[in-house]
């Protein structure tokens, strides 16, 4: 691990070349990362989705997830975006583009590509240390996390997203590689999109050691496969903490709950 003093000069050489003191977050995570790198103050507008941070509650809004106010977006005179493109439409994508205004883009695809872009986001906004600070306390316990959670054979998860169409994650979403710090594995980590549709016959064939869903009702609907070895198991587990699908340094929280949910004996 490079020490600390290299990665703040290596973050402040690469920063912005003036610092900047008008951001706006066009996406609830990287609105909750600058919060969490306690840089709230340089936020002067937000897109929604969702419930936001009680220090962004009174900050103008630059529209909805898929919608973004370009009009509102503009009078707020950004010198900064934060962008995750899932976000935004592919055409306001590119109206932002030919705007000319300096864009971060994340879009992390694992826990650690998280906590680096935590790192660059920090130096985006001028301030490098407190993106080495709280990356390396996140990359701690993270290591931790898959010392405990380690097996030799990872349990086998179903991740449901979603069941009228039957919804998961592939395996290059973040939630994959939550899982693998549990432990575990996506049993549909081959598949590409991070959203694939997927069939009840491909589950039952994949049969999972667990089954993981954010509803119960949808939870108990696999119980007409009695088969399934999660079901024949015990092992439909309810994921009430919507965390995982915000990755922000607060997903590491979200991701040890989710360890000890399906693996409580270690």
């Amino acid at each position: 691990m490079r020490p600390v003093w290299l990665a703040v000069l290596l973050l402040a050489i690469s920063g912005p070349a003036a610092a900047v003191e008008r951001v706006v977050s066009l996406a609830p995570s990287l609105s909750e990362i600058v919060v969490e790198l306690g840089s709230a103050d340089l936020l002067v507008g937000v897109l929604d989705a969702g419930e936001r941070p009680a220090k962004l509650k009174d900050l103008p809004s630059v529209g909805r997830y898929g919608q973004l106010d370009m009009e509102q977006l503009l009078s707020l005179k950004p010198d900064l975006l934060l962008l995750w493109p899932g976000s935004v439409g592919p055409a306001q994508r590119e109206q932002l583009k030919r705007l000319d205004i300096p864009t971060y883009v994340a879009e992390p695809h694992s826990l650690e590509q998280l906590t680096s872009q935590i790192e660059a986001i920090a130096s985006q906004l001028g301030r490098p240390e407190r993106g080495v600070s709280l990356a390396e306390n996140l990359r701690q316990r993270l290591d931790s996390l898959r010392q405990r959670y380690r097996r030799d054979v990872p349990l086998r998860v179903f991740y449901q997203v979603w069941d009228r169409p039957l919804y998961t994650v592939g395996g290059g979403q973040i939630i994959s590689d939550a899982l693998e710090v549990c432990g575990a594995r996506n049993v549909f980590a081959d598949l590409t999109l991070p959203a694939p549709q997927v069939s009840i016959e491909a589950v039952l064939q994949r049969n999972p050691d667990v089954i993981l869903a954010s509803d119960q009702a949808q939870l108990d609907a696999w119980k007409a496969w009695p088969q399934v070895a999660a079901v024949a198991q015990g092992q439909l587990l309810l994921v009430a903490d919507k965390g995982l699908e915000r990755p922000s340094g607060q997903m590491i929280d979200a991701t040890a709950k989710l360890c000890q949910l399906i693996a409580p004996d270690r």
